[in-house]
């Protein structure tokens, strides 16, 4: 009785494992999302810097295979994917993958257009993700910055989103467009016409008064 009871247990563990661990095929495109942080250039007005890092290893062989840096039959019938650890070093150092990128995020300053770079030579791409610079035609305090990675291959991916001083947003199919601010940029400008009134029109004042009285004392 005890023997068949211990079987019966083993036999719900080992289905209970089963069911709860998920297979390769489930993590595209449901598992860890894809980020991306956005920043601009403290120092270049006009740059804007946008950084991807993929959700799971593993999409990047789905991707190498789409971009035809890997074999076809890395990615199985049933969706399955044989990932190995060489994938994102393949994909990284590709000028497919540059491409790709700058074809799936882009960046405009109203209605132009900001030429991008990707930023190289890309080292761990699975960890470190990519980055690339967007190049404004003139200096901007807010930019349209649109996210598609991986929304080709399938739909579902989604993005989380960061950006100056908290900003957040989630990218997804028929999200995929959202307009960032440089925050505080309007504040430093009123700060510094706020110190320059302190300052400069007391100054101009007591120059002025100090004239008015030195015309008064010169004899006719």
């Amino acid at each position: 009785m005890v023997l068949h009871s211990s079987r019966a247990l083993l036999t719900l563990v080992v289905a209970g494992i089963a069911i709860a661990a998920p297979s390769p095929a489930q993590a595209h495109p449901f598992g860890d999302p894809q980020t991306v942080a956005i920043s601009f250039d403290e120092q270049r007005p006009s740059v804007i810097h946008v950084k991807w890092r993929v959700g799971g290893p593993d999409d990047l062989t789905l991707l190498g295979v789409a971009l035809g840096l890997l074999p076809k039959q890395r990615v199985k019938a049933d969706g399955n994917v044989d990932y190995r650890y060489t994938d994102p070093g393949i994909v990284g150092a590709s000028s497919q993958f540059a491409d790709y990128f700058l074809r799936r995020i882009e960046v405009t300053d109203g209605a132009r257009e900001c030429a991008g770079q990707v930023r190289g030579p890309i080292e761990a791409l699975a960890l470190k993700g990519a980055t690339a610079e967007f190049a404004c035609p003139s200096p901007v305090t807010s930019a349209t910055v649109a996210v598609r990675m991986l929304t080709d291959l399938n739909p579902a991916y989604r993005t989380l989103a960061t950006g100056p001083e908290g900003q957040r947003y989630v990218y997804e199919d028929g999200n995929e467009s959202h307009s960032w601010t440089v925050v505080g940029a309007p504040a430093t400008n009123s700060a510094f016409g706020q110190l320059a009134a302190v300052i400069i029109v007391p100054l101009v004042a007591v120059a002025f008064l100090w004239l008015k009285r030195r015309r008064r004392a010169v004899p006719a």
